[in-house]
């Protein structure tokens, strides 16, 4: 019997083998369908991607607009203005331009700048990086721009893979090794987080296939945090049970499979339930979050079946000696703990719940009141922790140019209209000159210099004043008009997918729990932990971290992760917390219970999540780490203050009025946990 068992699990290991190798082709070229220019982020009703696609047809193709800056303090030489311009002559001679470079003096005389735009790029990304790098080498200025700004956020995003995965693994490592306290044990679902990552980069590149799914730098790095996140709490609660039925049960084998039976259920009702929660997105505008959300849900999905199925098949083969030195020996009793750090938190709650609960609700609170010192929305030049070369260019403009535009607007028009439209777009308020440019499949190309510096609210008014001026069938974009959308967009996707998470979320929690009181509380709770955790993150962006502005799509994307993942650890307690009730548990004893017996391995499990969120703090993108910073804050509240002491409190107060309107709240439970219910799964 137990040679066959071991065959079982070799060939579920088998099976692994192939997925692996069936998964490798597509898995290598997630990389190359990444799109991660701020167009790409954009819906397709937007001005903005309306300008970018029609720019696209027009003769030549779309063009990579750069910006080449001659600087010098006390003001520029001879010399330097006969470098600048023998140098633009050989960028001139070199790739085929839509217009010969003019020099534009700054008034102190300290800067000079060239608008170079070709076509020669057209809409490839490779080419485009190709083309910026042989300006770079040639010009001795910087070069920036809106084509060099998207090659240097294309190169950051490309060199986030591997630090990020490298950081991941060490730091779960880390405290697996603590955790399990076994030089063996750790590596195993270490191993099996690294093939659900292999195998998530698979199947997103096949939807994207398929689906044609947004892709970007910031949906894939999520990806990676949650695969090993999430993928490392259901070991932690799979190993956790084994563990203990290694103790009754003679057989590995036997021991996984009772181990599934008790926490594979819960297990799949949790992760069904982030994944649910992910998919909420595609009702998002906004390209980068609609395609965040199957992306995100293909990690947890990944992670789920690797940890249901490869990780149980590697126990199994290598069997109790993987824990080795604490050995679970068959007929053993462990060791008897002291008084746990939770029993003593479960206590505290039980003797003045009200207190707890009130206290606690009032410092979530006043912490959420710090979202109020949110800084402003985050400049395109400001999204790096580091300073590119383009960057470094748009300052230097923004200094030597302070009273005008250094980023033209595009606007474009039906042909038959242009000439009405360039004039109504040279009398517009905010605007210094416009220019015509391509005319080519019904639609005409102008240039438009505003009087403000890029992204100013002086510009934003003068975006906006255009449009509704132009009317329309005329498009206004460029890189500033793209910011402007994706804060529009952010804002109407808060509105509709918010709701929508909080409707799907409390739906699935009802028929788990079959209860519509404790599904309140546990999404009132998560909601307060979102909110706490955003105000913390406001008080700390900018004068900790330097941060000049917050992504638009921060309080979004936070929120869904952040109710998905603590609803995810909530459904743990809460489960607990009935099936002491139909055991016959007194209400508030069963609570205590759950918290003291479900508490230590949802720790591991939280510490685990929040300290992988937080490896994207230390990336080199303001957005990621910012995203990183707040989940990993709201992950540790909900683990440490929410779930252990307002949940707990809340359940004791309420009594059996926590799972009202099912028969829990009507009646005694069964002493013998029999009766119209089945019972709920054990964690």
């Amino acid at each position: 019997m137990e040679g066959r068992q071991r065959i079982v699990g070799w060939g579920v290991l088998a099976l692994w083998v192939i997925v692996i190798a069936l998964a490798a082709p597509l898995a290598g070229k997630l990389g190359d369908v990444q799109r991660n220019r701020a167009v790409d982020y954009l819906p397709a009703s937007a001005d903005s991607t309306q300008v970018a696609k029609i720019t696209e047809q027009l003769p030549g193709g779309d063009s990579t607009d750069l910006v080449l800056v001659y600087h010098r303090e006390g003001g520029l030489t001879a010399a330097d203005k006969a470098t600048a311009a023998r140098e633009v002559r050989e960028v001139a001679a070199a790739h085929p331009l839509l217009s010969t470079p003019r020099p534009v003096p700054s008034e102190d005389g300290s800067t000079l700048l060239y608008a170079v735009s070709s076509t020669e790029p057209g809409a490839d990304e490779t080419a485009r990086d190709a083309f910026v790098h042989d300006v770079r080498e040639t010009v001795s200025g910087e070069v920036g721009g809106p084509g060099a700004l998207a090659t240097d956020a294309s190169e950051v995003y490309g060199s986030l893979d591997g630090p990020l995965l490298y950081t991941t693994v060490a730091v779960v490592a880390i405290l697996l090794i603590v955790i399990y306290r076994s030089p063996f044990l750790w590596l195993v679902p270490l191993v099996v987080a690294g093939v659900a990552d292999f195998l998530s980069m698979a199947v997103t590149y096949a939807l994207h296939q398929g689906f044609d799914i947004s892709v970007s730098g910031q949906s894939t790095s999520v990806m990676t945090i949650l695969v090993f996140g999430a993928g490392t709490d259901y070991a932690l609660l799979l190993v956790s049970r084994y563990r203990e039925e290694l103790r009754r049960t003679p057989r590995p084998y036997d021991a996984m499979a009772a181990a599934l039976r008790g926490c594979g259920p819960a297990v799949l009702a949790s992760s069904g339930t982030v994944a649910l929660g992910m998919f909420c997105l595609l009702a998002a505008d906004m390209n980068s979050s609609r395609g965040m959300g199957p992306t995100a849900a293909v990690g947890v999905l990944c992670a789920l079946v690797a940890m249901t199925t490869l990780l149980p098949a590697l126990l199994v083969v290598l069997g109790r000696r993987v824990f080795w030195p604490l050995v679970p020996a068959y007929g053993s009793e462990p060791k008897a703990a002291r008084r746990s750090l939770f029993a003593a938190m479960g206590s505290s709650a039980g003797r003045r719940p009200l207190a707890v609960l009130v206290t606690g609700a009032a410092a979530l609170a006043a912490l959420a009141l710090g979202a109020l010192n949110m800084p402003g929305d985050i400049k395109q030049e400001d999204s790096f922790s580091s300073t590119p070369e383009a960057v470094a260019a748009m300052k230097t403009l923004a200094a030597a140019y302070p009273e005008t535009s250094t980023q033209p607007l595009t606007v474009v028009a039906p042909t038959a209209a242009a000439t009405r439209a360039l004039d109504t777009a040279r009398a517009t308020g905010g605007v210094v000159r416009a220019e015509r440019g391509r005319s080519g499949g019904g639609w005409t190309e102008i240039s438009v210099v505003a009087a403000h510096p890029p992204q100013s609210a002086g510009e934003t008014a003068t975006i906006r004043e255009l449009r509704s001026a132009l009317g329309e069938g005329v498009y206004v974009g460029g890189s500033s008009a793209e910011q402007l959308d994706m804060t529009d967009t952010e804002a109407r996707d808060r509105r509709i997918v918010v709701p929508l998470v909080l409707l799907v979320v409390t739906i699935v929690l009802v028929a788990l729990l079959r209860s519509l009181v404790a599904p309140l509380i546990l999404i009132a709770a998560v909601v307060a932990v979102w909110g706490a955790a955003l105000g913390i993150g406001a008080l700390v962006f900018e004068p900790l971290f330097g941060y000049a502005g917050s992504d638009p799509g921060l309080p979004l994307l936070s929120f869904v992760f952040l109710v998905a993942l603590g609803v995810d650890y909530g459904i743990f307690l809460m489960h607990r917390m009935r099936e002491e009730c139909l055991n016959g548990s007194d209400p508030a004893a069963a609570a205590l219970t759950a918290l003291r017996t479900t508490g230590g391995v949802i720790a591991s499990a939280g510490l685990v999540l929040a300290a992988t969120f937080a490896v994207l703090v230390n990336m080199p993108m303001v957005p990621l780490a910012e995203l990183g910073f707040v989940i990993a804050v709201g992950v540790l509240l909900d683990t440490f203050l929410v779930r252990t002491y307002l949940v707990t409190s809340a359940s004791v107060l309420l009594g059996r009025k926590v799972w009202w309107p099912g028969p829990l709240a009507a009646k005694p439970a069964s002493t013998s946990g029999s009766g119209s219910e089945p019972e709920p799964v054990r964690v």
